[in-house]
C-alpha cells in the first residue's frame, strides 16, 4: 500500500543505519536537492518521513506546507551532528497541545 511507506532524507552519514533496517532512504549534499526531495517524496505518497534535525531546520518552510495535513508525518531524527533537541521539541509541543499541559518535562 503506496500510503503506508516510510522514507528517510538526510545526510549519507546519517541515513546509512536506516537503509541496514531496510526502509528507503534518500540520502541528499545540499539543502535544494533535499528542499526538492521532500516535495517529491510528498507527491509519491510517502505516509512518513524522517528527516534530520537540522535539515528540518533549513527546510522550515518548506515543512510548514505539510504541517496540517493528515500526511506525511514528518518526523526529526537526530543526524551527524547528534541530537539538537529539535524533535523532542516538537514532540514536546504536540503533547502539550493535545493533552493541555508538559507531561514529558
Amino acid at each position: 500500500m503506496s500510503g503506508s511507506r516510510i522514507a528517510v532524507l538526510g545526510h549519507w552519514d546519517s541515513v546509512l543505519v536506516f537503509q541496514a533496517l531496510g526502509l528507503p532512504v534518500f540520502p541528499i549534499q545540499s539543502v535544494e536537492q533535499a528542499r526538492s526531495m521532500l516535495h517529491r517524496l510528498v507527491e509519491e505518497n510517502y505516509a512518513v518521513i524522517c528527516l534530520t534535525e537540522k535539515l528540518a531546520g533549513d527546510l522550515e518552510r518548506d515543512i510548514v506546507r505539510y504541517q496540517h495535513a493528515p500526511t506525511p508525518a514528518i518526523l526529526l531524527i537526530p543526524g551527524r551532528e547528534g541530537p539538537l533537541g529539535v524533535g523532542m521539541g516538537e514532540l514536546r509541543g504536540a503533547v502539550e497541545r493535545a493533552v493541555g499541559v508538559d507531561i514529558l518535562e
